[in-house]
């Protein structure tokens, strides 16, 4: 990138005034321009000398806003509540939109390279401003330490909700949010394919809750995802979950993935090894995002299994849910299309962090309106977790594993009635919260429920 313009210090300001941010602090416009402190402060002295921007505030509080313009920028935005809400664009973000919006004929084709993850080395290389993701993962992450997935599992029912309907609407599904909650009430397709894309959503994210903290990161997982994700919406059965021997082309782009299964398989290996390997988990997650687009390892549904498999490093270290809440699909086929064409990840990064925070601010919310939790619960959270165990694993009855941990109404009171309602309401789905395999737990509701 040139050198940092006064005139680019405006373009940026006013890019974020469009977004709805009509006074920035300087850090924001360094966060934007991706340039030196020194740099965009002196500029934005200049032009408030210069009469384009006006300066209110002191000290940490000093905030800039345009001259002139901000009156009837704050009148659009307040009169257009419900309009189509984007990221405020980096330079680099607007310079690869540019370089997009050139037809198909003028771009030349490009191919798989493989490069782009080999040469990433974890913790030493970043597709995200190092910065920008330790900023990130601050503000995300559940404060107390917790088992993996506890935030997943605490916001789960709203979670279920908003990511099973972006994600399917990304695709072109024509449910709305309402019609998308109705059909999980409902629970049953029919032979409706848009109701069985947001269906088979809303069941690979309750897999993602249960095995991510059992399994953690590995290529059976991703596999399985995939193969949830698009049950009943591929012809060919044998295809879900595997890597594909067919030929793909995407369409509006010049990018052709690769068709060489060895190289799909080997490189998905290393894509997951090096996720892995990633200590910052907002930095997995984007890595995870990218480049299992990029690879395309599946028939189809490779976007879709992305933006869940996003969601597994954040899911392992206890941080917001990605749902790409609000996310316009033509910003989101830009941020693909810049790392398919060009392996350039501005767009990606400034849809993601934008995405993200959204996301976070949502669950914060979801989690306050929960309240503080059970005290009673707390104080038997462990035992609970032993008596379910000796119930499911050793198959003892509720009476006896309560005699034995000596928690009986006398020794524990209010005990025998949470154990009892666990108990009622113990699925696979749900299981893990107690330490219980998927097949422990359904061997013992195919044994009727024991206890």
């Amino acid at each position: 990138m040139g050198k940092l313009t006064p005139e680019a210090i405006l373009d940026a300001i006013r890019r974020l005034a469009q977004a709805g941010e009509l006074e920035v602090s300087s850090t924001d416009v360094i966060r934007a321009t991706h340039g030196s402190s020194a740099t965009v402060r002196r500029h934005l002295d200049a032009l408030c000398s210069s009469g384009q921007l006006t300066r209110s505030g002191q000290a940490r509080a000093v905030r800039y806003r345009l001259a002139g313009v901000a009156a009837t920028v704050q009148t659009a935005t307040r009169e257009a509540p419900s309009a189509v809400l984007h990221p405020v664009w980096s330079l680099d973000a607007v310079e690869l939109g540019r370089k997009l919006d050139a037809p198909l004929a003028a771009r030349d084709p490009v191919t798989y390279r493989r490069e782009f993850v080999e040469d990433y080395v974890p913790n030493e290389s970043w597709l995200m401003p190092q910065a920008l993701a330790e900023e990130l993962y601050r503000a995300g992450r559940l404060r107390e330490q917790q088992p993996a997935g506890t935030y997943a599992r605490k916001v789960l029912e709203q979670l279920l909700i908003d990511l099973s309907w972006s994600s399917s609407r990304l695709e072109g599904n024509r449910y709305t949010l309402l019609a998308t909650e109705e059909l999980f009430r409902r629970g049953t397709a029919g032979s409706d394919a848009d109701a069985v894309m947001l269906l088979n959503h809303k069941t690979a994210i309750e897999f993602l809750v249960d095995a991510v903290p059992l399994q953690g990161l590995s290529a059976a997982l991703i596999q399985n995802l995939h193969a949830v994700l698009m049950q009943d919406l591929l012809a060919d059965t044998d295809a879900l979950g595997t890597i594909r021997k067919k030929l793909v082309n995407i369409s509006d782009t010049v990018y052709v993935p690769t068709q060489v299964p060895a190289v799909l398989e080997e490189m998905l290996e290393i894509i997951l090894a090096k996720a892995r390997l990633i200590k910052n988990p907002v930095e997995a997650a984007f890595f995870l995002w990218v480049n299992l687009a990029y690879l395309q390892p599946f028939e189809d549904g490779n976007k879709r299994t992305s933006r869940l498999a996003a969601n597994i490093p954040l899911m392992l270290y206890n941080c917001a849910p990605l749902s790409f809440l609000d996310v316009d699909p033509h910003d989101y086929a830009q941020a693909m299309l810049g790392v398919y064409e060009f392996r350039d990840v501005s767009r990606a990064v400034d849809l993601f962090a934008w995405s993200w925070r959204r996301s976070m601010k949502k669950y914060v919310v979801v989690m306050e309106s929960m309240g503080a939790p059970n005290p009673l619960r707390l104080r038997y959270r462990e035992h609970l977790t032993e008596a379910i165990g000796l119930v499911v694993l050793d198959r003892k009855s509720a009476q006896a594993a309560m005699e034995k941990l000596g928690l009986t109404e006398d020794q524990a009171p209010g005990f025998p009635a949470m154990l009892l309602e666990e108990l009622k309401k113990l699925e696979v789905f749900n299981c893990a919260r107690y330490r219980l395999t998927l097949t422990a737990t359904q061997a013992w509701i195919d044994a009727s429920r024991p206890y």
